[in-house]
């Protein structure tokens, strides 16, 4: 009777073996490459929009931030998606989003046909990175994951740095403002190959290992959102103050460096590839580090404290461009290397689709504010290669987003040292149990 169970018992799958994991990230951080890609195009873009169709700063400005507009509603419902129906078909979904939105960019020189492309593509862009993510989550889930975060990172960078430099790379396409955005478009159809890529291989790996159940998010329970503690929303506070300090300066910062400092377009496009291209390199190496001794609410306030200088550096000083931009790369490789695995220590599987498509809806909620805040404060204070002093403002309002940002870090550091934080602090990513009277030095319980 007992052999009858036994055998009527379904047999347990193994776990993926290592070599199938890292092959799907590599697949899946491929996908983002060509993303970022996208992304970025347009600040390389900039000045030829400029020359060529009369755009103002402003009209630049809205081109990169609508790609975030879309993600105010999109990333959290591309997270119910993703807890649905798997990482896997929702990756084709937004994929084929992000090419039909390159496509259209391409089509017209006229404002209107742009924005509504570049719409279209954040309609996919943000919940396409919301699905690595979760992805990376389920195939890595303490193993190490805020190292196979950074990997994934840098390969995805690695599209925002081939975008970044593409004006030194790719010169013959930069005759006149469409041929950028043709290369885009094959970007596009390559992010969309290899999202069909990842999705034949867990298609086949989830026959015979254990992946996880699909769909294991359940039916959407709004006030489930608000459940989520007060580390996670420190998190995001971090993330949108962070971000809104890094991306839409990249935006303008080609323009920038070219009409304020003097550079060329070649040593611009590699000034602004410097901080992706320290990233690449150091995002892992941060990952492993605080794998192996934690303290991630620490190490997200000093990268954090690390950028608040860097843009009046930019502004007011004659030092080497290099430094400070060197000093954003530092930031930038810190702080997203644990940023994200550490809401991955904090939220259950089953709803961290949904959490990380509230942290990207709040993220382009900032991302789509600064890009028009700076456009318009460039423009309002005629930044210019005959007023280069006009950009100042916009140096001091990304200053102070991220001077807030730091204020967001050191309280969620301050928490986590206490009762109620989550383990972040310690190496295993485990919460520190209450010492009981006599017993000082409590155990690591999950």
């Amino acid at each position: 009777m007992a052999e009858a169970a036994t055998a009527a018992r379904p047999r347990a799958l193994p776990p993926p073996p290592a070599a199938l994991r890292w092959t799907v990230v590599a697949v899946f951080s491929v996908a983002t490459f060509f993303s970022c890609y996208l992304f970025d195009c347009i600040g390389p873009l900039a000045r030829l929009l400029s020359v060529q169709l009369g755009f103002s700063n402003a009209d630049i400005g809205l081109l990169q931030a609508v790609c975030s507009l879309p993600n105010l509603v999109m990333v959290l419902i591309g997270g119910i998606i993703i807890d649905r129906i798997g990482e896997r078909r929702s990756a084709i979904i937004f994929a084929s989003l992000c090419l039909a939105g390159a496509g259209l960019t391409a089509l017209s020189p006229r404002l209107g046909v742009m924005v509504a492309g570049r719409l279209l593509f954040g309609l996919g862009s943000g919940s396409l990175s919301v699905a690595v993510n979760t992805a990376i989550a389920k195939w890595f889930r303490g193993v190490k994951v805020s190292f196979v975060f950074g990997v994934s990172l840098t390969i995805a960078r690695l599209g925002s740095l081939a975008s970044q430099t593409s004006p030194a790379w790719a010169k013959w396409a930069y005759v006149g403002w469409r041929g950028p955005l043709l290369l885009a478009l094959a970007g596009g159809g390559l992010c969309l190959v290899f999202a069909v890529l990842y999705g034949v291989l867990e298609g086949r790996a989830a026959r015979r290992y254990d992946l996880g159940s699909p769909g294991a998010g359940g039916p959407m329970i709004w006030g489930d959102l608000l459940k989520f503690s007060r580390s996670y929303w420190l998190i995001t506070l971090l993330c949108i103050t962070f971000y809104a300090g890094i991306y839409p300066f990249q935006t303008f910062a080609q323009k920038f460096f070219i009409e304020a400092h003097g550079a060329s377009a070649s040593r611009a496009a590699l000034l602004v590839g410097i901080p992706t291209a320290i990233a690449m390199v150091t995002t892992p190496l941060f990952g492993l580090l605080v794998d192996r001794i934690g303290h991630r609410a620490r190490c997200m306030a000093l990268g954090t404290a690390l950028l608040v200088p860097s843009y009046l550096l930019m502004a007011y000083s004659h030092l080497d461009l290099v430094v400070p931009v060197a000093m954003m790369g530092v930031a930038f490789s810190l702080v997203p290397a644990v940023m994200w695995p550490s809401v991955m220590l904090i939220i259950p599987q089953a709803k961290l689709g949904k959490a990380f498509g509230l942290m990207s809806l709040i993220q382009s909620l900032g991302l789509t504010g600064f890009n028009f805040l700076i456009g318009w404060a460039n423009d309002a204070q005629r930044a210019s290669e005959a007023n280069p002093a006009g950009y100042r403002l916009g140096m001091w309002l990304f200053s102070g987003s991220v001077l807030l940002g730091l204020g967001f870090a050191i309280l969620l550091w301050l928490r986590e040292r206490g009762p109620s934080g989550h383990g972040l602090e310690s190496a295993s990513g485990r919460r520190r149990a209450l010492p009981g009277p006599g017993d000082p030095a409590a155990p690591l319980v999950p």
